[in-house]
């Protein structure tokens, strides 16, 4: 096994660690903004060090944690997050968050309807839209 570099690529560090499942992925993040070192935007071959700190969005969450390892390959999960730890306040902000989501959920999420089955599509065919036809129509009186 080899020994773990003293810096690697972010794009590379992000891959490992298990934030993005590809580095094409991580890269474009990166290149999107979305993810910074010690607040400010970087590039994807930009060095990370153990004890950078680095803060990475990933959907409305934005999470900030502080370099611990390097590895230059993907393990499995806990050898991953064994990579970095999370700040206490990014911890703080994403139970927040979650906590947030629990008491008011997404409006679209409690739609139990949806798109009609077969069997609704069949009855609503059946169904007839018209409230007068045209053999009503012959019977009027006129």
């Amino acid at each position: 096994m080899s020994e773990a570099p003293a810096s690697m690529r972010l794009d590379k560090w992000l891959w490992a660690a298990r934030f993005y499942k590809t580095r094409a992925l991580a890269v474009e993040e990166i290149n999107l903004g979305r993810v910074r070192i010690g607040g400010q935007p970087v590039k994807p071959a930009r060095d990370v060090k153990v004890g950078d700190l680095i803060s990475v969005r990933i959907g409305p969450l934005v999470r900030e944690v502080e370099v611990k390892g390097l590895s230059n390959q993907r393990g499995p999960a806990p050898q991953a997050q064994a990579l970095y730890a999370e700040t206490p306040a990014s911890i703080t902000a994403r139970e927040a968050a979650a906590e947030a989501r629990r008491l008011a959920p997404e409006p679209a999420a409690t739609i139990t309807q949806g798109r009609p089955t077969k069997q609704d599509r069949r009855r609503l065919a059946d169904w007839d839209r018209w409230s007068a036809s045209v053999d009503d129509l012959d019977d009027e009186p006129g």
